[in-house]
C-alpha cells in the first residue's frame, strides 16, 4: 500500500497527502522513501508550479515512527548517525524545491511532522493543528533540522524554550507567533487556494522570488540579496507582463 499521494490540484498545483491515518501518518523509513521519491517527481516535472503538502485522517504526521528509528538500542552510533542521514532527506528535499510550497496543517505535526511542515514555505493552520517540538520530552535530541527551521521561525530565545520544554504550540498561539497562517476551518482547501495563486505567477519569476527570499534568510547579506535582485530582476525584464505595464505609460 502506498503511504503517500501525489495527484494534479489544480492548473500548476501539486497535493501531496501522507496515507497512514491508522498511525496518524507517523513516518517511518519506507514513507520517508517514497516521499524522497514523490518530491523528486514534483522536482522534474516542469508544469508544477506550487506544492501542497497534508496529511490524511485527522493528524498532518504524528512524528517519527519511533521503533522503526530507535528501537535497537544496541546499534552503533555512527550507524544511526547514517540512517537518520538518510531519513531527513524526506524534509529537505521539500525544503529543497524551487518552487512554493505550502504544508494543510489539518490536525498534530509532531516532532518529524513538525519538520516536514517548517520545511514548506508557508504553514496554513487548521483548527486542530498543533506544532509538536516534543524532542526533548522523550529523551531525544531534536535532528531533521528542527533547531534550524524553529531558530528561524520563531527566533533563538523562543526556539529555546520550545524545544528545551519540548512544548505544544496550538493553533492559535502558532498563528500568533508567525508559525502558521490561520487558523482556516478547512486547512487544505485553503492552502490549494493559496497555492493556485502562487502557480499563478509566471514560473520562473515565482522561483527567483523563492531563492531571494531563501538567499536573504540564509545569508542575512545585504549586499549578496542585492547582487541576486540585479540579476533575476534584469532577467524578468523582458516578461510579457512586464511590458504590458510598460505599454501603459506615456512617453515622450
Amino acid at each position: 500500500m502506498a503511504l503517500v499521494r501525489s495527484e494534479a490540484a489544480g492548473d500548476g498545483v501539486r497535493l501531496v497527502t501522507l496515507t497512514d491515518p491508522d498511525k496518524r501518518n507517523a513516518m517511518g523509513p519506507d514513507m520517508a522513501a517514497e516521499l524522497v521519491g514523490v518530491v523528486a517527481d514534483v522536482a522534474s516535472d516542469a508544469g508544477v508550479r506550487a506544492l501542497v503538502v497534508t496529511g490524511e485522517g485527522t493528524a498532518f504526521c504524528a512524528g517519527a515512527d519511533l521503533p522503526a528509528l530507535f528501537g535497537d538500542p544496541g546499534r552503533d552510533v555512527a550507524d544511526t548517525h547514517e540512517v537518520l542521514q538518510d531519513y531527513y532527506r524526506a524534509f529537505l528535499a521539500v525544503h529543497d524545491l524551487a518552487v512554493p510550497t505550502v504544508a494543510a496543517v489539518n490536525g498534530p505535526a509532531v516532532g518529524a511532522g513538525l519538520n516536514l511542515a517548517l520545511s514548506c514555505d508557508v504553514r496554513v493552520a487548521g483548527p486542530a493543528a498543533t506544532f509538536g517540538a516534543t524532542f526533548a520530552r522523550i529523551g531525544l535530541h531534536p535532528g531533521g533540522g528542527c533547531t534550524w527551521f524553529l531558530v528561524e521561525a520563531l527566533g533563538a530565545s523562543r526556539a529555546l524554550r520550545t524545544l528545551l520544554l519540548g512544548e505544544t504550540v496550538d493553533a492559535d498561539q502558532a498563528v500568533a507567533w508567525g508559525l502558521a497562517d490561520g487558523p482556516e476551518d478547512d486547512a487544505p482547501t485553503a492552502a490549494l487556494e493559496l497555492a493556485g495563486r502562487f502557480a499563478a505567477v509566471e514560473g520562473p519569476l515565482a522561483r527567483r522570488i523563492k531563492r531571494g527570499v531563501r538567499l536573504a534568510v540564509e545569508t542575512r547579506d545585504l549586499g549578496a540579496v542585492l547582487e541576486y535582485e540585479s540579476w533575476a530582476q534584469a532577467a524578468s525584464a523582458g516578461s510579457p507582463r512586464l511590458q504590458e505595464w510598460v505599454a501603459r505609460f506615456d512617453h515622450p
